[in-house]
């Protein structure tokens, strides 16, 4: 059955979760700087979730584009916003994986099952690199959408970045026991429910451009 439903349905899906999941970005930076507005720790979450916020929505812009068929130039604005945005979102996220691995080393939480904090570690730092290449993949995709080796990475590494969506939904909502205490419900709503749409998200948007024909996107030019 799923292999019925047409290019154009799964473009529909794939931006409408993509946008929804761009709304639950902004609420979750609001929700952070609310929770904890006068700890780093809620000032680097909102500032992450507003930077997330921002990559993805010209993301999901170009990914439309590269959908129905267009080019995109280097001038774009779009395409250069993103540029310029994505590698300081893997700098902001790399920075706080680095801080947390250098207290880890320090023996900040000796309690802490070793097994559990290094899937932490291994699971974050994988969904910041998948996270960056997707970006990436994209805004040279969308300069040349015919490009077969750039889809066949696009796709990749969606489906890459959707299984570890799913563990870092895990570990955002599930304590490691010594490391972190038990979050509020209300905390474990938000980022529960983020990581749903985030998986959901990148599912879609891997079947919308599985469902690309060979052909498609090289017809026209983005004025």
């Amino acid at each position: 059955m799923i292999s019925r439903i047409s290019a154009q349905a799964w473009r529909g899906a794939a931006l409408g979760a993509l946008w929804v999941q761009v709304a639950a970005l902004l609420f979750t930076a609001a929700y952070a700087l609310w929770r904890d507005p006068r700890s780093p720790d809620g000032w680097f979450g909102g500032l992450e979730a507003l930077l997330a916020a921002l990559a993805l929505a010209w993301w999901t812009v170009l990914l439309g584009r590269l959908l129905r068929g267009q080019v995109t130039p280097p001038e774009d604005g779009t395409r250069r916003a993103l540029s310029l945005t994505f590698p300081w979102l893997t700098a902001l996220r790399l920075g706080l994986w680095g801080t947390l691995g250098l207290a880890l080393l320090a023996g900040v939480a000796p309690e802490a099952n070793p097994v559990a904090l290094t899937a932490l570690m291994t699971v974050w730092f994988g969904a910041i690199v998948s996270g960056n290449a997707v970006f990436g993949t994209l805004v040279r995709l969308s300069g040349a959408p015919g490009d077969p080796l750039l889809r066949q990475r696009l796709r990749e590494w969606l489906n890459l970045s959707a299984a570890l969506a799913v563990g870092m939904t895990v570990l955002n909502v599930v304590p490691v026991r010594g490391f972190s205490a038990t979050p509020e419900p209300g905390t474990q709503l938000v980022y529960g429910l983020g990581g749903v749409l985030d998986v959901a998200a990148t599912v879609l948007a891997l079947r919308a451009v599985m469902a690309l024909g060979p052909g498609s996107g090289e017809a026209t030019a983005k004025p």
